[in-house]
């Protein structure tokens, strides 16, 4: 009958059905009356909906008809007597029992579009109306408690979002809020019958507001249904700040238990142990070209690289940014002093300060798992309220009587009560409170991990300093840091030595070497300090445009806890602060050190010296308290010597004698330099050393740069590679190879760029030997294996050239003297000799070697003659595994650390870019802070 009907709807052979009883008021009441009474038999009629599915289907089709009925009618214009007859006859409660009892889900999707319908109408004030809001929060709970079946996930959103838009009419018409909440008068109970801990945790109050849990059980689920979940909650928290009601009861309620306990939870799925480690199908350049291998993991050491852990812990992050959307929504001092309150007790001293406490580097990698953890939550977190409740107790500072909050005395009588449910929970869990941070506190930690010989911990630990430096610099500058403070009258840097500090830095830079265009690159990183400088927390009061009163405030910048640093003010770090010596010790191995260390290195060193209160003078440039300047008598005495009566000309003298006297040069065989910047000139010295003792260094170095630039080009597109087995290296030791040895970051880097690299023999494919003819196409420079091919006759691939005199280096200053310079086919040079002089430079990129020694002083492992090559047969050149022999006992004997020249050759690529990176961060300062005396 319903096919015929829809087939001729709206022809003259069609009654007068559905169409006219719409448009009629009366006739669709009866209508409407009619499929009332009919869903109303067929559910009485049916002992089990469960098992009858013909009578399921029947009221399924019934609600789904006065559903579309009501829709209808609320676009039509008034009378609504379908809506009416709804809200006289109360519809919705015998509705509501239906659905609850059908656990049919056909029968509970259609239940809840009809209570959407009702409260979208916003007529009869059904979302005013008591006893509607009892049937419908009684259909939710029932829904979605144990005990129901499980809904599909469609249904659920439907269910959410419904929750979801009467938050919304309660944020915009509070008055409404009593018809959803009400408080209900207990007896408390006499001697026992309700555990301290059943108390604290406010079992008993779900029925005053059980549209309030019901969203707290979905605020943790992924996609609209958890954000229609967090926002509802939201919208909640925030109505709390117009009842006092709701205010005391939301204090009292478990929100803030389960939010706490929550929260540790997810803390609690994440690792013990953890190595930080990069896929090698994924690897970044800068470690590819290095000495990186992947960190062994095990069942309980887990990779940072596992999607398992990143699901974790961005699951965990995002609940923690829900925690400060909560407060930021919150406008109830007592709620959010709740919520804080729970957070230090049950998440920060039971969970968080028990596992920094708890980590080792003995056990396998529990440090980098705590200070990695901690990194990512002060990164992920901006309000300063978190924060200071995070630093001020991992960091020991001291305390301070809060002031009473709360201008209700039955509000902050509910926070006295909560407070001490709290504490009473603490007790019985009979937690140890003996460790506190008084005894071991963050700062103790970071200097360990500094000083630990896994260089793992050292680089987690590093960057965990450079968060603490660049986002919360003001928790720093009496804990991690030694500082004394900067008399604003005290002496400035004069523009002549800031000249010669700027020509000192550069010139190290210079004295490292290179063909690039430097102009360029040193113009990236004075924009790229420029906007560092000008988004520090710190600096931006320095830079932000005044008000008319001469003072600019943010208000929204600082905690709202008491025992919160509010003001911080120019100052310096002491030579003897152990954070600048620890620094500097890690800096002398500069060379030899993982590039991951040197990138968290570098990168605290720019972060220390980025804040505006913090003065670089004194430990990064020469303290102008000990300036000594160049002899310039003569000229002074000249300017003395005229006779000069008029007042203006004294003046004029006096001013071209101050713009004189700054500009002075210094003296810097006298003055005394940082012992920052001497460790620098220690570190291109070396550089120097390096390039005297290890052959075409500045050839290899240049290529290197090259080679940079071709893989962060080719790396954008990433190539699918071929699975080859890699080759062993002629390096290895014959004891080593019975096991397979691990592939090799540059070669995975190279294969993903080139994968013609994945052969097995290169030096036997045409690409491979028309490889030297492409050398000056730029395709990319440096070479890529850390050790060299079993094939001593290969040639190198396309991205390594080995043409190392073409145009465009042609003004470069003379590199270090080697017969390979001009092995090039097009000069003459057989193809057989260029293979050579390849299988030379990648043998020169595998040798190891360790820090330049003293003057005076042997080398341990001299390299051997390469000055031209010679027959493969040869003992003196041959790769085999005598000279890797040779280099295991060298390492073993003197206990020094030895690294490839590969990996040398990325370190000092990395130093060059933090000196200018260093002169930009000297140079942009001078100028937005003013820190140069011009007169």
């Amino acid at each position: 009958m319903d096919f015929w009907s829809r087939l001729i709807a709206g022809t003259s052979l069609a009654p007068a059905g559905n169409k006219g009883s719409s448009k009629d008021p009366e006739k669709r009441l009866a209508r409407f009356k009619r499929e009332y009474s009919q869903l109303l038999q067929t559910w009485r009629g049916a002992s089990n909906l469960a098992r009858d599915y013909e009578a399921a289907e029947n009221i399924r089709d019934s609600l789904q008809d006065l559903t579309a009925i009501l829709s209808d009618e609320s676009r039509r214009p008034l009378p609504h007597p379908c809506i009416t007859f709804a809200s006289s006859k109360q519809i919705y409660v015998p509705i509501g029992k239906i659905a609850t009892t059908s656990y049919n889900e056909g029968i509970i999707r259609e239940g809840v579009a009809l209570f959407a319908t009702l409260i979208d109408s916003e007529e009869e004030d059904f979302v005013e109306n008591e006893a509607f809001s009892r049937s419908l929060m009684n259909l939710l709970v029932r829904i979605t408690g144990a005990n129901s079946i499980r809904l599909g996930s469609d249904t659920e959103v439907e269910v959410v979002e419904l929750s979801f838009n009467i938050t919304t009419k309660i944020r915009l018409d509070p008055e409404i809020l009593p018809a959803w909440f009400a408080t209900q008068d207990r007896e408390e109970p006499q001697n026992g019958g309700q555990g301290s801990h059943e108390k604290f945790t406010g079992k008993t109050q779900k029925e005053d507001f059980p549209l309030f849990y019901l969203l707290i059980d979905y605020i943790h689920h992924e996609g609209r249904i958890g954000d229609f979940a967090r926002t509802g909650l939201l919208y909640i928290i925030e109505a709390a700040s117009s009842s006092v009601a709701l205010e005391q009861w939301i204090v009292e309620s478990d929100l803030a238990t389960l939010m706490a306990t929550g929260l540790g939870a997810l803390y609690s799925q994440l690792s013990r142990k953890l190595v930080i480690d990069h896929p090698l199908d994924d690897l970044p350049p800068i470690l590819a070209l290095s000495d990186y291998q992947q960190p062994n993991t095990t069942s309980e050491i887990v990779s940072s690289s596992s999607p398992d852990f990143q699901m974790h812990m961005e699951t965990f992050l995002s609940h923690l940014v829900f925690w400060q959307d909560v407060l930021n929504h919150c406008k109830s001092s007592e709620v959010k002093s709740t919520l804080l309150e729970h957070f230090q007790v049950i998440f920060l001293q039971q969970l968080l300060y028990p596992s920094l406490l708890e980590s080792s580097d003995v056990d396998g990698g529990s440090s980098v798992a705590v200070l990695t953890y901690l990194r990512r939550i002060l990164e992920a977190l901006d309000h300063p309220d978190m924060i200071h409740l995070i630093l001020h107790y991992l960091l020991a500072l001291p305390d301070t009587t809060p002031a009473p909050t709360g201008s209700r005395a039955s509000v902050s009588a509910a926070r006295k009560r909560k407070s001490m449910d709290l504490a009473t929970m603490m007790m019985a869990t009979q937690v140890d409170t003996t460790s506190t941070p008084a005894l071991f506190n963050l700062v103790d930690l970071i200097q360990g991990g500094l000083r630990s010989p896994s260089e793992q911990t050292i680089s987690v630990t590093l960057q965990l300093v450079s968060v603490i430096l660049r986002r919360h610099h003001r928790y720093a500058v009496t804990t991690l840091l030694w500082t004394s403070q900067v008399l604003s009258d005290g002496p400035v840097r004069t523009v002549g030595a800031h000249e010669m500090e700027m020509d000192f830095i550069l010139s190290l830079a210079g004295g490292v070497g290179g063909d690039d265009n430097f102009d360029d690159i040193y113009d990236n990183h004075v924009k790229d300090c420029m906007s560092i400088l000008e988004s520090h927390p710190c600096s931006i009061t320095l830079v932000a445009p005044k008000s008319a009163g001469g003072t600019t405030k943010f208000p929204g910048s600082l905690a709202s806890i008491p025992g919160a640093p509010r003001d911080i003010r120019p100052h310096t770090l002491r030579p003897e602060d152990p954070m600048l010596k620890t620094l500097l010790t890690i800096m002398t191995t500069f060379f030899t050190n993982s590039v991951e260390t040197n990138l968290s290195l570098t990168g605290t060193v720019v972060d220390l010296a980025t804040c505006g209160f913090m003065r670089i003078d004194g430990w990064l440039l020469p303290d102008p308290t000990k300036y000594v300047f160049e002899e310039d008598e003569e000229e002074t005495e000249g300017f003395i010597s005229f006779g000069i009566s008029d007042c203006i000309e004294d003046q004029e003298l006096a001013q071209l004698q101050s713009l004189k006297k700054a500009r002075r040069n210094l003296d810097w065989t006298r003055s005394q330099i940082p012992p920052f910047l001497t460790q620098l000139k220690i570190l291109v010295d070396q550089v120097s050393t390096y390039r005297n003792d290890i052959p075409r260094f500045d050839d290899l170095l240049q290529q290197r740069r090259e080679a940079f630039q071709a893989a962060s080009s080719a790396t954008a597109t990433p190539i699918p590679i071929r699975s080859a087995a890699p080759p062993r290296s002629s390096f290895e030791s014959p004891s080593r190879s019975s096991s397979p040895p691990r592939p090799s970051a540059l070669d995975s880097l190279a294969q993903r760029i080139f994968p013609e690299l994945a052969t097995p023999s290169r030096s036997n494919s045409p690409r491979g030997r028309r490889s030297v003819e492409k050398s000056s196409s730029g395709l990319s420079g440096g070479y890529g294996f850390a050790t060299p091919t079993t094939s001593r006759s290969a040639v190198p691939p396309p991205q390594f050239p080995m043409n190392t005199d073409s145009a465009s280096r042609a003004h470069s200053r003379a590199f270090s003297p080697s017969p390979l310079r001009g092995a090039d086919p097009r000069n003459g040079v057989p193809a057989s000799q260029a293979a050579a002089f390849a299988a030379i430079d990648q043998s020169i990129l595998a040798r190891k070697v360790g820090l330049p020694p003293a003057k005076g002083a042997v080398p341990p492992i001299p390299f051997p003659n390469l000055k031209a090559p010679v027959d493969e047969g040869s003992k003196e050149s041959s790769v085999d595994g005598s000279i890797s022999g040779t280099d295991e006992r060298a390492e073993a004997k003197t206990g020094e650390k030895l690294v490839t020249v590969n990996h040398i050759l990325t370190n000092v690529i990395v130093l060059q870019e933090f000196l200018l990176e260093l002169a930009a961060l000297v140079q942009v300062r001078a100028g937005l802070f003013g820190e140069v005396k011009y007169v």
